[in-house]
């Protein structure tokens, strides 16, 4: 069942999203060549702890860490390491989640790690791009394939390759709620979207082939072909007026211990 947020559901999610966006932007300004993932859960923990928000991710289905951190041709799920320090030319993919007084946000972005190679930056740039693609059609009247299209569409046209295996998906008082969002497909089918549904788009591209394997410890998911992979994510309302990117006003929070 797809959930119908009022206005001021929304206002609550927008709340927890903004802490997201506000801890990704943060964590952004401190990735460095040295730095360990570890290093960057700790600094997530931290700063979500400053904004009285619970991490969202630690513990859900056994998950132990605060942050998802995915190196290189890792995709999602990475699980930080003391033993992962992040050198020149890496690309790490983000993810984070909190939930403020019953309500969740969730975000994700890909950061380059000082100089990166010209292959590295254009697949950041067209993954980001398709991720916008994608909310340009979240409008009340389409069809949730319209998203799902739009992303495959753009991708694809620049020789990159669209993950299957994970989708975005509905969020609210739960992390994960219908309806799931894969970035691929034809348009014109599944739901039509309506005022109040509450979307996590979250494009997850591929330098090389689309298929993916996971790790030993049961989280990491890598690309089969060891080649890189990006990962961005805003949490979208769905409006009268058009799509409302909650992850979106990073500078809304007062930062006062930066």
């Amino acid at each position: 069942m797809i959930i119908l947020r009022s206005r001021a559901e929304i206002e609550k999610i927008r709340i927890a999203c903004l802490i997201v966006a506000e801890i990704l932007r943060r964590l952004r300004e401190r990735i460095q060549p040295g730095i360990t993932t570890w290093d960057l859960n700790a600094i997530s923990e931290e700063l979500a702890s400053k904004r009285h928000a619970k991490p969202a991710f630690k513990g859900y289905h056994g998950y132990p860490y605060a942050l998802c951190t995915s190196v290189n041709e890792q995709v999602v799920h990475g699980m930080p390491s003391k033993h992962c320090r992040l050198r020149e030319g890496d690309l790490v993919s983000l993810d984070f989640g909190v939930v403020v007084d019953g309500y969740y946000g969730d975000a994700a972005l890909t950061v380059p790690v000082g100089k990166v190679s010209n292959e590295a930056a254009r697949l950041c740039a067209i993954t980001e791009e398709s991720l916008y693609e994608g909310i340009a059609r979240a409008v009340s009247g389409n069809r949730l394939s319209d998203i799902s299209h739009a992303i495959q569409e753009h991708v694809e046209k620049q020789g990159f390759s669209v993950v299957r295996e994970f989708v975005g998906h509905g969020i609210g008082q739960h992390l994960h709620e219908s309806p799931q969002i894969p970035n691929y497909g034809p348009p014109g089918k599944g739901v039509r979207l309506k005022p109040g549904m509450v979307l996590a788009i979250e494009p997850m591209i591929n330098a090389g082939v689309p298929d993916v394997e996971i790790l030993e410890d049961q989280w990491t998911a890598v690309t089969l072909d060891g080649k890189l992979s990006a990962h961005f994510e805003h949490t979208v309302a769905v409006t009268e007026n058009g799509p409302d990117i909650l992850t979106m006003q990073e500078t809304a929070l007062q930062d006062k211990d930066h």
